[in-house]
């Protein structure tokens, strides 16, 4: 397991996780994203995952921070992460004051995507979650947008709650559109003409 000193928290050693990997979580603390983009979500009865949300650089996230049973934290990228217990946050009123900005923001990202989850139509869905994620991980590039991170149709559809077929044929749709395309990483590109329809 690769690690690496973080020269920005006072030589805290990061903890690095390949794309696809899971992430461990233990009640004593939290995890904070030092860099890449982590998946949060939890599984239904009969075995479907339900994405939560996404924590990015400075967010945190752990058992601490949550209700749900299973819970779960993948790389979507390759990520160093730091550990922090909770008596470092409670004897650190800098490091609780980022934390709390953090959660407020990873709340506003979970009701975005309860709105999206009450939207009727699943290409509205789709299209929406795009645009949340032009939000959260755009960047911009000549051609629109690009999504700095590599989404795949199963991903979006575990999102949505729909299927990775439909996904694939709403994409195909919306690239016929001119509205998205896909770089030689496969990175998703969308273009500034892209919004609900």
């Amino acid at each position: 397991r690769e690690k690496l000193q973080d020269q920005s928290n006072e030589g805290r050693r990061l903890h690095f996780f390949e794309r696809g990997e899971e992430v461990p979580l233990i009640a004593q603390g939290v995890w904070q994203v030092y860099r890449g983009l982590v998946q949060l979500s939890t599984f239904h009865s009969y075995g479907e995952e339900a994405v939560l949300g996404w924590a990015q650089p400075s967010t945190f996230f752990g058992m601490w921070l949550t209700r749900l049973h299973p819970y779960q934290a993948k790389a979507l990228s390759d990520i160093y992460l730091r550990w922090f217990s909770f008596c470092e946050i409670e004897a650190s009123p800098p490091l609780a004051h980022t934390m709390l900005t953090q959660v407020i923001r990873q709340r506003r990202q979970t009701e975005a995507l309860l709105a999206i989850a009450g939207l009727r139509r699943t290409e509205d869905k789709l299209q929406q979650l795009l645009l949340l994620l032009k939000q959260e991980v755009g960047e911009t590039v000549p051609e629109g947008t690009r999504l700095a991170v590599r989404f795949t149709h199963q991903n979006l559809a575990n999102t949505i709650g729909t299927t990775r077929v439909t996904v694939t044929r709403l994409l195909g749709k919306f690239q016929r559109r001119g509205d998205l395309t896909i770089d030689c990483e496969r990175h998703m590109i969308l273009k500034n003409t892209f919004s609900l329809t």
